[in-house]
């Protein structure tokens, strides 16, 4: 589980909730639509939050019998229906509201006083300390999810946040970033449309700025939805391939690759598949003592009167071929041990070597019937 996006998360989580009682609380009593709005928004947030925390425990279950590569993938799922879900049904709402209080502008009465522990406030008082409530602690979260979310960039070696936005490879801390953000202009937004009615008298400018929040919410679901199904749709690990690419041309014993591929599982699993060309004149080179330690092994198990000129041209092929094998499978080896050290999120490489039926493990010489040999 990615520490920096869950204590995020848990920060959202907290901070939403107690905003979301307090705008729904102010919405109430000022009558308010851009008020009532965010108090939807912020439910909203709350909720989707959840989900996204949900996700973070679901997907950071190691592998089972089930699950190969473990339960990461779960993760994007949490996340994309939360997006799509939560976030189209806050949209919906607020949009629907907002329809509602227009068409009731001459039925409804904005109180002129609101009565609070005895003593009469104006509404505007009310909308504006909770909005500048919401505004700080919103703000606060913002800063939290903006410090880890520049955090990775640079350790990404990028500088334009909007390239890492739309590229990051961890859609929890994207959602999180984005609904503060959103969260923020909400209230903005919201201040902006109470205090535009409470200077023209007009009620339209809170209807009109309660129906930017809603549409922000379903912006926000349309763009969550895309990133999240980018992982759920085999998205290939271009930075894994070209790291593969560029240890490939380090290696004097291959010649070329080709049918390079890659999927990313989840932000902890990509798996790597390629095929090879080995130059044998290079990889045979130095074979010698090795042919000739495998052949002497293959004879130590032969009767002296059994080593005929056909038996000792057997055990010399068969030594050769091992040795091949054996070289094969280090060079694999070594291939996949450099590139989990340059992508650790590389959990499987596959190398097919054109030519060579290199299987993964050599048969054990000692398993051999000296009497067939």
């Amino acid at each position: 589980m990615a520490q920096g996006s869950k204590k995020a998360v848990l920060y959202a989580i907290c901070v939403n909730a107690i905003i979301t009682v307090l705008k729904g609380v102010a919405a109430l009593a000022t009558h308010s639509a851009a008020m009532m709005n965010e108090a939807v928004h912020s439910l909203m947030d709350t909720l989707n939050q959840i989900f996204l925390l949900l996700g973070l425990k679901r997907g950071g279950r190691p592998a089972d019998r089930h699950y190969a590569f473990g339960h990461g993938q779960k993760k994007y799922l949490w996340n994309l229906w939360s997006a799509i879900g939560l976030f189209s049904i806050g949209c919906g709402l607020g949009l629907a509201h907002a329809w509602h209080a227009f068409h009731n502008l001459g039925h409804i009465e904005r109180p002129e006083t609101i009565q609070v522990l005895g003593m009469a406030v104006h509404p505007i008082v009310i909308s504006a300390l909770v909005l500048t409530i919401a505004f700080i602690l919103e703000g606060y979260v913002l800063y939290v999810a903006a410090k880890e979310f520049f955090s990775r960039m640079r350790a990404a070696g990028l500088r334009n946040p909007f390239r890492y936005l739309v590229s990051a490879d961890d859609p929890t801390l994207i959602a999180v970033l984005l609904e503060d953000s959103i969260a923020v202009t909400g209230v903005i937004l919201a201040a902006t449309g109470i205090g535009m009615t409470q200077v023209t008298g007009d009620p339209r400018w809170d209807i009109g700025f309660s129906v930017l929040i809603a549409l922000m919410l379903g912006v926000t679901a349309i763009f969550l939805g895309m990133v999240n199904m980018r992982f759920l749709t085999s998205i290939r690990d271009h930075k894994a391939e070209k790291c593969f690419s560029e240890i490939v041309r380090q290696h004097p014993e291959i010649e070329r690759h080709h049918d390079l591929r890659s999927v990313i599982v989840d932000d902890r699993h990509t798996v790597v598949v390629a095929e090879i060309e080995i130059r044998e004149e290079v990889l045979m080179r130095d074979m010698r003592k090795r042919i000739e330690e495998h052949q002497a092994a293959l004879l130590e198990r032969v009767p002296d009167h059994r080593r005929t000129e056909t038996v000792i041209d057997y055990a010399e092929q068969r030594a050769t071929v091992q040795a091949t094998l054996e070289a094969t499978e280090m060079l694999i080896d070594t291939l996949e041990a450099e590139l989990k050290q340059r992508c650790s999120q590389v959990s499987h490489l596959t190398v097919e070597i054109d030519g060579i039926a290199a299987p993964s493990k050599l048969d054990d010489p000692d398993t051999l019937d000296a009497g067939t040999v």
